[in-house]
């Protein structure tokens, strides 16, 4: 394990011109906002780029948002996923606000998490409730990527399984007009089987490869018991985006620190091409610790990258 590096930042000019996870967002007076004005993204001419979905933190940023993200960038991530957009704001901050703190401590946001808002009505920035608003701010912020991170459990029926593809192909259009792509990002419960379809490969079959790929949680699909590089055999160059978290050696299961658990990151790695991964975020859905964790995981995933 070598020593954490230090990166030397430096600030730019983002020109692209616009973010959830359930239950995670504070409430927002909603209202009708314009089109922002661009800010400043930060681009760095790093070592390696490590990001962190900074849900990962989430119990942090609630105490202390900016003690948070300058923690983050001290530990040496130099990109974020980022969540919890409604109706303009991350954490009850403006998003332009929120982006340029990003910049002040040399984070680069390349995602953002959003839900399809089919049981969520109340949310401005879903799938369904002020989608474009949402991709605005994404374009804004110079994102890459936008990403449909979680179905509720009154969303994981047959009907709403079978209607999914073609909110998605929606959805990804207007990403894709505004020079972004669309993922999708799994859990375990899409690779069990319901009546005739497996719902993952139902998604991915019926969706169109160039609106809608895939962010591949990497713990979630072992745990389900598939394998992730078959899975990028299956679907090649259609993965650009992964959740790297480890899985600890008890029959629970649970969340490990990257390279302290049992999934076999350096072989998934040597595999990135055939997956077409471009870019990659630690995550740790529970820690006792979650700052001491995501150090664990950046020196250790630092190694692979």
């Amino acid at each position: 394990m070598k020593t954490r590096r230090i990166f030397i930042r430096t600030t730019g000019l983002a020109t692209a011109g616009m973010a959830l996870v359930p239950g995670c967002a504070p409430s927002a007076k909603k209202e009708e906002t314009q089109t922002p004005a661009p800010v400043e993204a930060v681009q760095q001419p790093t070592e390696k780029d490590i990001g962190l979905q900074i849900y990962t933190v989430r119990n942090q940023i609630a105490e202390d948002l900016e003690a948070t993200m300058k923690a983050v960038a001290d530990t040496g991530y130099n990109q974020v996923e980022i969540f919890s957009y409604d109706n303009g704001q991350y954490f009850g901050l403006a998003a332009e606000d929120f982006y340029k703190m990003l910049s002040k401590y040399g984070l680069t946001p390349i995602s953002s998490h959003h839900p399809t808002g089919r049981t969520q009505p109340e949310i401005v920035g879903s799938m369904t409730n002020g989608w474009q608003q949402a991709v605005d701010h994404a374009a804004l912020a110079g994102q890459k990527y936008m990403v449909m991170p979680y179905l509720r459990d009154d969303e994981r029926s047959l009907e709403h399984y079978k209607a999914l593809p073609e909110m998605l192909n929606k959805a990804g259009e207007v990403v894709k007009a505004a020079g972004m792509q669309l993922c999708y990002h799994n859990h375990d419960f899409e690779f069990v089987e319901m009546e005739e379809i497996l719902p993952m490969y139902y998604i991915l079959d019926n969706t169109d490869p160039e609106l809608v790929k895939m962010e591949l949680d990497l713990y979630w699909i072992t745990k389900a018991g598939y394998d992730p590089i078959a899975f990028f055999e299956k679907y090649p160059g259609r993965t650009p985006l992964w959740h790297v978290k480890d899985m600890d050696d008890t029959p629970e299961q649970r969340f490990a620190e990257v390279g302290t658990g049992v999934i076999d990151f350096e072989t998934i790695f040597a595999n990135k091409d055939k997956s077409g991964m471009t870019h990659f975020f630690v995550e740790q859905d529970q820690s006792e610790d979650p700052l001491k964790s995501i150090s664990i995981s950046y020196e250790n995933v630092f190694e692979l990258a």
